[in-house]
């Protein structure tokens, strides 16, 4: 049996998953036919996907068209991640996690919180711009629609890393430090989780919004979304009523 050029990369590639580095990302570019080690393959396979995926969405992008870009044959991207589903299930879990990490970061520590919450407000919202201005195609991909598939269990793993399970952990998070900013100004801490989602999911889209048109500039809409969330919770009624109920 001959063994092709592709087959005897070094260190052959683990399906196994790595946390991502933090720090600037560069996406490498194939010239031509480039001897590569298995790991250097699998990432630059994984910079091929996440450009064509967010270009044109899971179901449009073919295994032969990854291969092309990489500059590879097909069988190269099967042995590494098993077919499409496969890469399209690292480049989700990759872009979540970083995304996940900055928030997180940014938040600090919940539970002996150093600064106020308008602070804390401040930095996660700049941390998921920060994300968006430097990573669109990561972001794009989060934001799609999940994939379809006739495999039950193809569709669960790939539905898994979407951006919403992002705002629910997020969401979470956030959640602990509203109770208590409720408790000190009289307000049922029982709330806190449905304020939560507010705040986070208002965030959220207005970054979905700020993914294309980009405009006002990046600091300027945070300082807006904190205008209105931190100036909105800063007057809110212990027992907010409808006004339109009140006048039937």
């Amino acid at each position: 049996m001959t063994t092709t050029p592709d087959e005897l990369e070094d260190d052959e590639a683990s399906n196994v998953t790595e946390l991502p580095v933090r720090g600037p990302r560069e996406v490498r570019v194939p010239r031509g036919r480039v001897r590569m080690s298995g790991q250097e393959r699998r990432e630059q396979l994984l910079d091929v996907g996440r450009k064509l995926f967010a270009e044109k969405g899971f179901e449009a992008v073919s295994v032969e068209e990854i291969a092309s870009k990489a500059g590879v044959s097909k069988p190269v991207v099967y042995e590494h991640f098993g077919g499409k589903e496969g890469l399209y299930a690292v480049v989700v879990d990759r872009e979540m996690t970083y995304l996940l990490l900055s928030i997180s970061e940014a938040l600090g520590d919940l539970d002996n919180p150093t600064d106020n919450a308008r602070i804390l407000l401040e930095r996660a919202a700049l941390a998921l711009f920060d994300y968006i201005e430097q990573y669109p195609d990561g972001f794009r991909i989060l934001v799609r629609d999940s994939p379809t598939s006739d495999d039950p269990e193809v569709v669960g793993t790939l539905s898994s890393g979407r951006f919403a399970n992002v705002i629910v952990d997020v969401a979470a998070r956030v959640q602990d430090l509203l109770a208590r900013q409720f408790k000190a100004h009289g307000i049922n801490p029982k709330l806190a989780p449905m304020y939560s989602q507010m705040l986070v999911g208002m965030v959220a889209l207005t970054g979905q919004w700020w993914l294309d048109v980009r405009k006002p500039k990046k600091h300027e809409v945070v300082a807006h979304l904190v205008n209105l969330a931190w100036h909105g919770l800063e007057h809110m009624q212990p027992k907010p009523r409808l006004v339109t109920k009140d006048r039937d």
